[in-house]
């Protein structure tokens, strides 16, 4: 492809692409970094299992590009997305998912992710993907029959650092409550995992239940599904 051949021309003209690799499935992780370092041109610096970590690992190792996962524990790969590119701007998103639903795509580039690829994809079009979101450039996988409209507001950091999209009106702090709620976990897990008071807790679920007008965990739990936050059981096996 010539595209491909004039990226990755670009790209060892400089220094190689640092990646890290976000996904909760330690097999996926561990073939696509093998697959990578054959590439000359992409050094994989790390590897995270769930969104915070991947937030935390950006943040202290600044790699170019990340490829991350959607549904995780924790921390989703949105959310965490979301993060990455507030705290640390100069680091590119690149989306790795099973899921071709036009609203993820949709939600990954208004968020300002540099693109989105398949797990059916090659590894050719993955490294495409790697050294397009380098040069600032934004990449959907060929397997998607749709791109966005130019000029609808969708597109790298058309949202960049705001506080929610029109699907999620949270606040940081209530989407990662939200998301561990809909996973099961009590206000004092809750509270552990984000190193806050169990008094803070009960407040972020009162204004969620509030804002959401949903008064019930297993209404925030088919919220948190319908959004994205986590998996339905439908979509664990392929997330």
């Amino acid at each position: 492809m010539i595209k491909d051949a004039r990226l990755k021309r670009t790209a060892s003209a400089l220094r190689p692409i640092t990646t890290l690799l976000v996904d909760d499935h330690t097999l996926i992780r561990q073939g696509v970094r093998v697959l990578l370092e054959a590439e000359d041109d992409i050094v994989v610096v790390g590897e995270a299992q769930n969104g915070r970590q991947a937030v935390e690992m950006v943040c202290r190792l600044r790699p170019d590009v990340v490829v991350m996962d959607i549904a995780m524990p924790l921390l989703n790969g949105l959310e965490a997305t979301r993060q990455i590119l507030d705290l640390v701007p100069t680091t590119r998103v690149l989306v790795l998912s099973a899921h071709s639903d036009r609203e993820y795509v949709e939600r990954v580039t208004d968020l300002g992710a540099a693109g989105y690829v398949l797990k059916q994809s090659s590894l050719e079009d993955l490294a495409t993907a790697i050294r397009a979101a380098r040069a600032g450039e934004t990449y959907i996988s060929p397997l998607i029959g749709w791109r966005p409209q130019a000029g609808s507001g969708k597109g790298p950091g058309a949202q960049r650092g705001a506080t929610a999209t029109s699907s999620l009106p949270l606040t940081r702090r209530e989407a990662e409550v939200l998301q561990l709620v809909a996973e099961g976990k009590a206000n004092k897990q809750t509270a552990a995992e984000l190193r806050i008071s169990i008094k803070t807790v009960e407040k972020h679920r009162q204004h969620l239940m509030a804002k959401l007008d949903i008064h019930d965990v297993a209404g925030l739990t088919r919220y948190a599904i319908a959004i994205g936050s986590i998996a339905g059981r439908d979509r664990l096996a392929t997330s």
